[in-house]
C-alpha cells in the first residue's frame, strides 16, 4: 500500500509574463516504510515539492494523498491537526526552542496536541538518539549533531506515518552527517516510517532506498539504490 500519492502537482508563482512554473505536473508514489531521497540543484523545485507534500504550501493544481487522505481537500484547521499527528518535519536549521531542554523539545509536539506523552517511547527515542545523558541540557549546550538528533526525536515522537527531512545534514560535518543519516534509516526500519529527504549530496542520496531527481520543476525517478 502506498503511504504517499502525489498526483500531477503543479505550482506557479506570479502571473502572465512574470509567471514562474516551479513544479510541472509532478506525480509519484511511495509505499509505507520506504526511504526516498530527492536531489536537484538549487531552485530546481525540490523544496517546493516537499512543502506541497507536507501541506505547508498549496499547489496551483493536483493532489497529495497521505495515508489515503486528500490533504488539500481539508479545512485549514483539520489540515493543521492532521499534519501535526501524521507528518514529522526535520529542518536544516534545527528550529529548537532555546528555553526548553532536550526532553522538553522532543515532547513539545505531543504537548501542543494536548496529548499525554508516552514515557516509554520517549525513553526509547532518547536511547536510540544517544541523548539520555543530554536530556536536561538546553540547545545552546549541545553540538550541531546533537541538536539535529533532538530535531529528529521531535519529528518522531508523535509516531508520524511520514517524515519529511529538508537538507537534514546541511549544517553538519561529515561524521555527524553520517550519524544523522544512519538514525533516519534506523527510524525507517524500526518504526516502519516513510521518509522523504531532500539533499544536494549525491553520496547521502545513495543511502536511500530510491532516488528521485527534480530538475526545472520536472521529476525523474532514478530508481532503487543497491543495498
Amino acid at each position: 500500500m502506498n503511504l504517499l500519492e502525489v498526483q500531477k502537482i503543479c505550482k506557479t508563482y506570479g502571473s502572465k509574463e512574470a509567471a514562474v512554473r516551479a513544479l510541472k505536473g509532478v506525480s509519484f508514489s511511495v509505499p509505507k516504510g520506504e526511504y526516498v531521497a530527492i536531489v536537484g540543484e538549487s531552485g530546481s523545485g525540490k523544496s517546493t515539492l516537499l512543502n506541497m507534500i507536507g501541506g505547508l504550501d498549496t499547489p496551483t493544481s493536483g493532489k497529495v494523498l497521505v495515508d489515503g487522505q486528500d490533504t488539500f481537500a481539508m479545512r485549514e484547521r483539520n489540515l493543521t491537526v492532521f499534519r501535526r499527528r501524521n507528518i514529522g518535519f526535520i529542518f536544516q536549521s534545527f528550529n529548537l526552542i532555546p528555553e526548553l531542554t532536550v526532553e522538553q523539545n522532543i515532547m513539545f509536539p505531543v504537548l501542543l496536541d494536548y496529548q499525554k506523552p508516552d514515557r516509554k517511547y520517549l525513553e526509547e527515542l532518547l536511547t536510540v538518539l544517544h541523548l539520555r545523558e543530554r536530556r536536561s541540557h538546553l540547545p545552546s549546550q549541545l553540538s550541531g549533531g546533537q541538536q539535529q538528533r533532538v530535531a529528529i526525536g521531535r519529528a518522531l515522537i508523535t509516531r508520524p506515518a511520514l517524515v519529511l527531512a529538508d537538507e537534514p545534514t546541511g549544517n553538519l560535518d561529515t561524521q555527524n552527517s553520517s550519524e544523522v543519516i544512519a538514525l533516519l534509516k534506523e527510524a525507517s526500519r524500526k518504526y516502519e516510517q516513510t521518509i522523504i529527504m531532500i539533499t544536494h549530496n549525491r553520496m547521502i542520496a545513495q543511502t536511500a532506498d530510491r532516488v528521485l531527481q527534480v530538475s526545472d520543476g520536472v521529476l525523474t525517478d532514478l530508481g532503487r539504490c543497491s543495498a
